[in-house]
Formats: structure tokens, sequence, C-alpha cells
């Protein structure tokens, strides 16, 4: 019922910027929380930034000051800006937006296909 398109990722090198988009779309009540996580080869997928519907957000520790999530809900879109890239930044990332069928129903979440970041030193 909801489908993420993932854009935005690539190669880069230390110190450069990218910036992800994924653009949300489906016939449901509402979106509620978007977020970012990224998976390393061989680690665990770990949270990125989450954002809420009213704007409010929360950056793991080791972007914060360097990555900047922010949404377009005209658009039903996320964004997570990426600067002062380092290499272990390499990941592949992933979006998910968690959405409701109807005013009472319960939340439900749905995953980006990810997108690949890496980058050099």
């Amino acid at each position: 019922q909801v489908q993420l398109v993932e854009s935005g990722g690539g190669l880069v090198q230390a110190g450069g910027s990218l910036r992800l988009s994924c653009a949300a779309s489906g016939s449901i009540f509402r979106f509620n929380d978007m977020g970012w996580y990224r998976q390393a080869p061989g680690k665990q997928r770990e949270l990125v930034a989450i954002i809420t519907s009213g704007g409010s957000t929360n950056d793991a520790d080791p972007v914060k000051g360097r990555f900047t999530i922010s949404r377009d809900n005209a658009k039903n879109t996320v964004y997570l800006q990426m600067n002062s890239l380092n290499p272990e930044d390499t990941a592949v990332y992933y979006c998910k937006v968690d959405w409701q069928r109807s005013p009472l129903s319960t939340t439900s979440a749905t995953w980006g296909q990810g997108t690949q970041v890496t980058v050099s030193p």
C-alpha cells in the first residue's frame, strides 16, 4: 500500500556532501515518523536520524552536527543532508516510513530499497 523511492546515494570523497531523498506514495491516511537507517558491511542496521510529522528530530551521536534530516509533508518526502562525510559513513542507507491506513488503525512501517553511500579516504 505504501511505496518508497530512494535516491541520492553515490561515491564521494571524505569531507564531501550528499543529499538523500525518499519519496513516499500510497492511498493512506497519514505518514507519521520518517527516518533514515544505515547498514555497513558486517554490522547491524542502525538508526541515523528520525523526524516526526511535526518536525521534531533525533539524530544518532555519530552524525550529530554533520547530518540534517528534514521532510516536505506536501510531497511526502524525507531528506538526509550529509556533510563532512568520512569513510566510516560508508553503508547502505535505508529510509523507513511509519504510516496509518485510517485514523483508528495501528501504525505500519515500510522500508525503502536502500541506496549505497561510499566515502573514499
